[in-house]
């Protein structure tokens, strides 16, 4: 989501979450389900968070228009016989990924997400999060992988004018500056409520990013509809 700072955007029109069901601290326990309301959460801002591409409802897909942000492919739509399908479609990324906060379960170690999903109610928990989900273009989401946040020498863009970088020899991501502060935030919020520790290099990055990047109208808007739909919201998402 490469978002403006002064934008009114739509939000200002969907402040009174009319699609929030009458209850209140409605969790999501699926991963499935969570991808449903954060569609409808999104749907006041439709851009992919990386690169900032608008996209639209194609039945029951979301699909990004790629020129709206000048995104081209890293991997052509058709090489060798094979199609990239991800890049015609938009995908829920976990900004902490599955791995990070999973891996260190017993049911992970037995079998991977797969088995986590089937037996740790703690991990459909964090995997349905919806403070953690974004819409991303699937390429990226794909390429993203579980790789760590950080920063990458030189600007090498695989991804045309999309300010995303991914080195997948040291195995790190750097994303855009005006996302930064996002994706501090939701470690913050992962790390508290779960009680899923960082380490002191990546704390250290995520506390600047968290100050050169202050809060943007859509996280203000996006925190208050999912607190209002679960009754819990992200305490470093300050207006």
């Amino acid at each position: 989501m490469i978002k403006s700072k002064t934008a009114g955007l739509i939000i200002s029109v969907c402040l009174t979450f009319s699609f929030m069901p009458a209850k209140s601290e409605v969790l999501p326990k699926k991963f499935y389900e969570a991808k449903k309301y954060a569609r409808q959460i999104y749907a006041a801002y439709p851009y992919s968070f990386y690169c900032g591409c608008r996209y639209f409802t194609q039945g029951k897909k979301l699909v990004p228009y790629l020129k709206s942000c000048g995104y081209q492919a890293r991997i052509p739509f058709m090489k060798n016989g094979m199609v990239n399908n991800r890049i015609t479609r938009i995908e829920w990324e976990h900004i902490m990924p599955a791995w990070v906060f999973g891996h260190h379960l017993k049911c992970w170690q037995k079998g991977g997400r797969k088995n986590c999903r089937k037996k740790s109610p703690l991990f459909r928990m964090m995997e349905a999060d919806l403070h953690n989900l974004v819409p991303a273009i699937g390429e990226i989401n794909q390429d993203r992988s579980y790789y760590p946040f950080g920063y990458l020498q030189g600007e090498k863009r695989a991804y045309g004018a999309c300010d995303f970088e991914v080195d997948f020899k040291t195995r790190k991501v750097e994303p855009a500056e005006v996302i930064r502060g996002d994706i501090a935030r939701i470690y913050f919020y992962m790390s508290q409520y779960y009680k899923i520790n960082l380490s002191p290099s990546l704390q250290k990055i995520l506390k600047v990013w968290d100050k050169q990047d202050p809060v943007s109208r859509f996280e203000i808007y996006k925190n208050q509809a999912i607190g209002k739909l679960t009754g819990r919201k992200n305490p470093y998402i300050k207006p």
